[in-house]
């Protein structure tokens, strides 16, 4: 899922991660806003937020808002800046790293989380924003842009579009290429419901631990990848 890139990547593969990533970034979306409730996967709602906070002359909780923002963007940037400083050293690994650093950072919080909601709720936030900000740069790299798993909003208007394309488009390939599209999309839309369902009923009982889940999908991710590399290399020295 991770070490396939360019034209090397198939649907199978962007379904394989669009189904992971989602339903984890699902997870993360529900867990964090029961925990602090806040929006972790996405920066969209922050910028009204932002401005309602300004306009109160609450400049301390628009600061903090601005935060949450700038986590999502700085999750970015340390994703893309580490994918580019791996792929000089080994390119089999560039994904894979980012991929492991966001397993550890969500199990960290995981286990620390119960503090961080009673004395700091909103670094809570900040690192999950973080986590998320990474795994969208992530899977953007990996997938061209073709799967995105942290919000929705545009995935439903790429599939309104792509819905209406159908009643005009004559080609068969065309077409079948829209349904393997929408198609995908339905897979994440999906995927990170399920996740946002599995995320409620584990932190009624488990509370942020629940983020476990997420680390243990991501690292189980991280781990097949890197077997098929070992299988691999093993296959070419025979």
């Amino acid at each position: 899922m991770f070490v396939h890139k360019g034209k090397t990547r198939t649907e199978a593969h962007n379904i394989g991660i669009a189904t992971l990533l989602s339903f984890v970034a699902g997870l993360v979306n529900v867990c964090g806003f029961f925990a602090v409730g806040k929006l972790t996967t996405n920066v969209t709602g922050h910028f009204a937020f932002f401005v309602d906070e300004a306009f109160k002359m609450n400049f301390l909780g628009a600061f903090h808002v601005a935060l949450f923002v700038f986590s999502f963007f700085l999750g970015a940037f340390v994703s893309s800046f580490t994918e580019e400083v791996v792929v000089r050293i080994r390119t089999r690994l560039t994904y894979i790293i980012p991929a492991l650093a966001e397993a550890i950072i969500l199990g960290a919080i995981a286990l620390g989380g119960d503090f961080l909601i009673k004395y700091a709720p909103d670094f809570l936030a900040f690192m999950l924003l973080f986590t998320m900000g990474m795994q969208n740069a992530l899977v953007t790299a990996i997938s061209h842009s073709v799967v995105r798993t942290t919000h929705l909003t545009g995935l439903f208007t790429d599939m309104g579009i792509e819905f209406s394309q159908l009643f005009f488009i004559k080609s068969k390939e065309n077409i079948t290429k829209i349904v393997k599209s929408i198609r995908l999309r339905l897979i994440i839309i999906w995927s990170f419901f399920f996740g946002g369902v599995t995320g409620g009923i584990l932190f009624s009982n488990f509370g942020i631990r629940s983020l476990l889940l997420g680390t243990i999908l991501l690292l189980g991710g991280v781990f097949y990848d890197l077997l098929k590399i070992k299988v691999l290399l093993l296959k070419r020295k025979i």
